[in-house]
């Protein structure tokens, strides 16, 4: 029994350039008794698991939110704004 082949053909595109866009962004980390206002940039690229983070970024916020666990505030206020959390009554 002969099998007959049938060439492939490949379809070569460019598919066009995602634009990539930065987008200036606040967290918040909250630890204990203190919040801190932490500056990022979310980068958006239109794909489904955007908008995402940068390296540098994400380690800049688990920086912060070791640093309050320690409760080494002069160290977070070089990065971040910092507030301490009281209660109210």
């Amino acid at each position: 029994m002969s099998e007959t082949f049938r060439p492939i053909y490949l379809v070569r595109r460019f598919y066009g350039e995602n634009k990539i866009k930065k987008r200036h962004h606040v967290k918040l980390i909250h630890e204990g008794n203190y919040v801190a206002e932490v500056d990022i940039e979310l980068i958006e690229t239109g794909e489904s698991w955007s908008p995402y983070l940068s390296l540098e970024d994400a380690g800049k916020l688990d920086d912060v939110r070791e640093a309050l666990r320690r409760k080494e505030i002069d160290s977070v206020s070089r990065i971040a704004k910092v507030y301490r959390l009281t209660p109210v009554i």
